[in-house]
């Protein structure tokens, strides 16, 4: 008998009913072509790993598209599972940001915790488009630097997280993310500042790595989610200072600003493909990619909420304070607003791939990879799970 309070974990596990990791067979067979979709040939220096050809896709595409009937015995995620799993390559990428989460000097006492959290293995299976452990170790980087930003200046008392200046650190670490024009005579007094401090030091270290594989216009694209995100978490220190729930609405936007896509935007870079700024920025992009990060922050929310604090908030906590819903039913109604962002997300995913370059609709097919990637890692990272628990 599944208990309540794991309903969210046993539905993230539950890939009976998964959609597929490809997003061409998700788009399923297009009326009138007798069959199922080709894929096309890779755009010049793309990996062939995932194709998503123009014959196809499009308008007709998405109203092909059909969600998975939900299983009789069940509510489940519509977010597939990964494409691909190769455990000996996420062990080598996780050791390697063990050590240099040591070296940087992050984590001291801990380094065991983030072994376990497994942050190579979620690189690895976020990314099948690419093998190479340096350059899945450069995106590893940067995501640990983001998660240790998260926990010593947002979340982790024992870390030093402290609500009241959030604002003044963060602002500080931007400094570090897009680099201050700072005078002569102060400029000493700013780098010993952050020569002192762990989280500049991993940011720096990680962006330097990742400058070796991204174009200015990708690295511009990390700088400017940095920002967001950093925005995002004061706006999370804000509830915490004034011991505040906020209203669905407000959660949903905060959720917006602090969804997967720092981790996402590396997409491309890690496939060895640039999508062109005109695309990435056009708004109906935008949405898409956008929709596809903030339903990947969910499965976040289902799956982290038991190891949280009473303080911290996540959807199904925010859905129960504001509409008087119990664990049970705020889960199941976070399942269904994610399924309605998945939804969402194909649909964007079919129109746009009509009109859109070769680099276009290789980015939303890796996009699709990328949430199979990521729902695995949730459901087996030790970040998250304890072996010793009960399951039944």
């Amino acid at each position: 008998m599944v208990l309540t309070l794991d309903l969210g974990r046993e539905i993230l596990r539950d890939l009976r009913a998964a959609p597929s990791g490809d997003l061409a067979a998700v788009l399923g067979a297009v009326p009138g072509t007798g069959g199922p979709m080709t894929s096309g040939p890779a755009p010049d220096g793309v990996p062939a790993m995932i194709g998503l050809g123009p014959s196809g896709l499009g308008t007709s595409a998405a109203r092909a598209f059909r969600p998975v009937p939900a299983r009789p015995d069940g509510p489940h995620l519509r977010c597939p599972g990964p494409l691909r799993d190769d455990p000996a390559l996420g062990e080598r990428v996780n050791e390697a940001v063990v050590r240099w989460a040591e070296g940087i000097g992050i984590y001291p006492g801990r380094l065991d915790t983030l072994r376990s959290a497994n942050f190579g293995r979620f690189m690895m299976l976020a990314h099948p488009a690419t093998s190479d452990p340096d350059r899945l170790l450069a995106a590893t980087k940067c995501l640990v630097a983001e998660w240790a930003a998260d926990d010593y200046y947002v979340d982790e008392v024992s870390l030093g997280a402290d609500p009241m200046v959030v604002g003044s650190r963060l602002a500080n670490l931007h400094a570090v993310v897009d680099p201050v024009s700072m005078v002569p005579r102060y400029l000493a007094d700013y780098r010993d500042h952050h020569r002192l401090l762990p989280i500049s030091r991993a940011f720096r270290s990680a962006m330097e790595h990742f400058a070796e594989y991204a174009s200015v216009a990708q690295l511009g694209r990390f700088q400017h989610q940095m920002a967001i995100l950093f925005l995002a978490w004061t706006q999370e220190a804000d509830w915490h200072a004034n011991r505040r729930t906020p209203p669905v609405w407000e959660y949903l936007v905060q959720r917006h600003l602090n969804s997967y896509l720092p981790p996402m935007i590396l997409i491309d870079v890690l496939g060895g493909y640039e999508l062109p700024a005109d695309e990435f920025y056009h708004p109906r992009v935008r949405r898409a990619f956008t929709t596809a990060a903030n339903a990947a922050v969910l499965i976040n929310d289902l799956y982290s909420g038991k190891n949280e604090s009473e303080n911290d908030h996540n959807l199904p906590t925010v859905l129960a304070a504001n509409e008087g819903l119990g664990h049970r039913a705020a889960v199941l109604r976070t399942v269904e607003i994610h399924n309605e962002l998945m939804d969402d997300f194909v649909r964007l995913a079919g129109s746009l791939s009509v009109t859109g370059s070769p680099q276009l609709r290789r980015f939303l097919a890796d996009t699709w990879a990328w949430l199979g990637g990521s729902r695995e890692w949730h459901a087996t990272s030790g970040r998250y799970h304890d072996s010793q628990e009960e399951k039944s």
